[in-house]
């Protein structure tokens, strides 16, 4: 099967799921989209309410800032993959539950197996904290941990991991907003540089 066939049979598991309670409040699962052949992963937290009505991650005020994010950086959407922790939308946008990233996070891990990113990017606190939990690295933070690369194993896999803001904090502060336009100048070297060395 091809990644994209695979990335789809992901995908079809989780617009069925119930393994949660969440099931029973979201509008649409969102298992995430983007480029089956990208060597870049953005991970972020969870559904918002655009993302549950549209089914499609970073829809909303956030989503529009990734996009601006990405340009800064040389990319689109066209040319990464876009996931969350969670698949489906916590009701009143409240935080994730323990139990929930237990038991939804395996469809990301598949995600993640299927793809081989060569980066992977964890957007905010709860993702980046889920990332670093299991490539065995201490996590005090994403202040402290963003705009900084970190080597390491995941999934048997060598990658990159990149933590910083999620692009909603942007939305409420304008020193969040120049911390993330920063990181991702940083990311675009860092990964201009990582496709001219392959």
């Amino acid at each position: 099967m091809s990644r994209k066939e695979l990335l789809d049979a992901v995908a079809s598991e989780v617009v069925v799921c119930r393994k949660c309670e969440l099931w029973k409040t979201r509008k649409n699962a969102v298992p995430g989209e983007g480029n089956p052949d990208s060597q870049i992963m953005f991970i972020g937290e969870a559904p918002g309410y655009w993302e549950g009505i549209k089914g499609k991650p970073f829809v909303g005020a956030a989503g529009n800032f990734l996009d601006t994010l990405l340009s800064i950086a040389d990319l689109s959407r066209e040319n990464v993959f876009i996931g969350n922790i969670l698949k489906c939308r916590p009701p009143k946008n409240r935080e994730p539950l323990l139990d929930e990233i237990e038991t939804c996070t395996p469809y990301l891990d598949s995600q993640i197996q299927v793809l081989k990113p060569k980066i992977i990017v964890t957007l905010g606190n709860h993702s980046t904290s889920y990332i670093f939990s299991k490539v065995a690295i201490p996590f005090n933070g994403i202040t402290q941990t963003h705009g900084e690369f970190f080597e390491a194993s995941i999934l048997s896999m060598q990658v990159t991991i990149f933590p910083t803001f999620h692009p909603a904090a942007a939305l409420y502060s304008g020193k969040y907003k120049e911390l993330l336009q920063r990181d991702f100048q940083l990311l675009k070297h860092r990964f201009t540089n990582q496709r001219s060395s392959v």
